[in-house]
């Protein structure tokens, strides 16, 4: 089984090679869009190429970045002229009413930015955090900065952890490791992001406050 894995890597660092940062751009555009498929294997090889001076990092990394943000594009284009449409008309077949789906397009409108970019640093999600933002309208430019924001953060740990380690299947080992580390931050950003910065959560806290002060007096 090892040798086989070792094959395969073999494979993908010479066909990342061969195909250079155009090949990164399109492998990384259809990962993030509606083809996943491990981001791990086109760039963990490409910070390899780097560190042996057939590849720039820097630009495997904007390369990267680009292929994510146009994968990106896809998703909020589709979900923006097609999603919408069809929900609204066909949702309550499902039972997703319409009422059901304005909620979670104000729900998205509140919270979206932060879902936005922290969700392209989860495994499975940063793949599909483009959808509901084409469906809620998420105006493009806030959605273009926190999407580069957040796949570059991906993009420059997977390169790096390529150019560090000097190998692949090592890199990629970390690769799964870092990715937890980064779903258990982000829970306990997001339990301090809804019960802390939310502006629901600071009305509460100023409610409180001023009925303390009211029975005090």
């Amino acid at each position: 089984m090892s040798e086989l894995l070792h094959q395969f890597v073999d494979v993908v660092v010479n066909a990342v090679g061969d195909l250079g940062y155009l090949g990164i751009f399109l492998l990384m555009t259809l990962e993030s869009s509606f083809i996943p498929f491990p981001s791990e294997v086109v760039l963990i090889p490409a910070g390899y190429l780097a560190y042996k001076g057939e590849m720039n990092a820097l630009a495997v990394v904007v390369a990267g970045i680009a292929g994510s943000l146009l994968g990106a594009y896809i998703n909020y284009f589709l979900s923006l002229t097609l999603g919408r449409t069809f929900i609204l008309r066909y949702g309550r077949y499902f039972f997703f009413s319409e009422e059901k789906f304005l909620a979670l397009e104000k729900a998205f409108h509140e919270h979206g930015r932060f879902a936005t970019f922290f969700g392209r640093l989860i495994f499975g999600i940063r793949q599909w955090i483009s959808i509901p933002a084409g469906l809620s309208k998420m105006p493009l430019l806030p959605f273009s900065l926190l999407t580069a924001a957040g796949a570059g953060i991906w993009v420059a740990i997977l390169v790096s952890l390529g150019y560090a380690l000097h190998e692949v299947e090592q890199a990629g080992v970390y690769a799964k490791s870092i990715g937890y580390w980064l779903v258990g931050a982000i829970v306990v950003i997001s339990i301090a992001y809804f019960y802390w910065w939310t502006p629901r959560a600071r009305a509460k806290r100023a409610s409180s406050s001023t009925e303390l002060n009211g029975s005090s007096s």
